[in-house]
């Protein structure tokens, strides 16, 4: 989880959301090659789990600037010890809460309003010959998502279970 360090005064306030050193010096990636921007008309779209294979393996930095979102984090990493773990947290436009998600890692979210926007840093381009995806309720990781019946699209519908 990403916190910022915000500069508050009677106008609202400031915060870096990307620092390359400030990255680097905590072991994270700090390359930055694509930012994008997921909006998202109704509460209940279910984006994920997505990720890039090697060698184009990305990171992220993922913020919810509109709406809110449970923004869920995948380890695909065999020699990781959090192997096949998740992390979920509630990202909103109120609480300026990120998460990074390391390379090797599935991404996904889901809208807890409507008109929720996500926002990603992304350390690679995209290469759709390297886009990939494990299914959103594969039983092996046990996802606990916060709405039932997502609103998913059929490439997402159609992910399969994950096969180590």
């Amino acid at each position: 989880m990403v916190e910022l360090e915000a500069v508050a005064d009677e106008r609202g306030f400031f915060a870096r959301t990307w620092c390359a050193e400030e990255f680097r010096l905590r072991g994270l990636n700090s390359n930055l090659a694509q930012c994008s921007l997921s909006s998202n008309a109704q509460r209940g779209t279910l984006r994920g789990m997505h990720y890039q294979s090697e060698p184009h393996a990305e990171a992220k930095l993922v913020g919810c600037c509109a709406g809110a979102v449970y923004d869920v984090v995948l380890d695909l990493r065999p020699e990781s010890p959090t192997y096949l773990r998740w992390f979920g947290a509630e990202l909103t436009a109120s609480n300026h809460k990120m998460l990074y998600v390391p390379a090797g890692c599935a991404h996904g979210f889901q809208t807890l309003v409507d008109a929720s926007e996500v926002f990603y840093q992304i350390s690679q381009a995209y290469r759709a010959e390297s886009a990939r995806g494990v299914r959103w309720n594969d039983p092996r990781f046990g996802i606990e998502w916060p709405l039932r019946d997502p609103i998913l699209s059929p490439r997402d519908r159609g992910f399969a279970d994950y096969l180590s």
